[in-house]
């Protein structure tokens, strides 16, 4: 039962990261906190072994300082920021290449959204929902949490905790 609940933490989380940024524009810190905390719980169920804890805490520390750059260039979000390292320290080294590019293209294809809702004119029923009218203001950035809940969830079978507890 503790392996399901496991295996759920992380998408789960993920989820409500993208929604909460689609509807709100935040990604609340707590999830990260989540994010960071259920990683070293998964970690001591597994076992897992230290070197490889610091290799993936190494990761999400490396991705805490880029991502640092990004938000200090105004190109990210704190909470968008906080959200990668989080999820970089699940995935690791050796599958942050593919949750970059993922992101990336993800991330691309979402602003390239929220431009086509920003230039044209929308119908009234649209604007009623109260998130899309949001994006559709000049001024309103790029709910980027979605595009990293995105590539998280797409990368996450992929890693130690996910093939150690689904047993494969």
């Amino acid at each position: 039962m503790f392996d399901s609940l496991a295996l759920t933490v992380f998408p789960l989380v993920m989820i409500f990261a993208a929604l909460t940024d689609l509807f709100t524009m935040t990604i609340p810190n707590r999830l990260s906190l989540v994010l960071i905390g259920a990683y070293f719980l998964m970690a001591l169920y597994l076992r897992t072994p230290l070197g490889l804890i610091a290799l993936h805490v190494s990761c999400g520390l490396a991705m805490l300082a880029l991502t640092f750059v990004m938000f200090q260039l105004r190109w990210i979000g704190g909470g968008d920021a906080k959200l990668a390292a989080a999820t970089s320290l699940w995935l690791g080294w050796g599958l942050l290449f593919d949750y970059g590019l993922i992101a990336s293209i993800a991330g691309g294809a979402l602003t390239i959204i929220v431009i086509a809702l920003q230039r044209h004119e929308l119908p009234g029923r649209l604007r009623a929902f109260g998130f899309i009218d949001r994006l559709a203001q000049k001024n309103c950035g790029v709910p980027y949490g979605i595009a990293l809940a995105l590539a998280g969830l797409l990368v996450y079978p992929e890693t130690w905790t996910w093939t150690r507890l689904a047993g494969l």
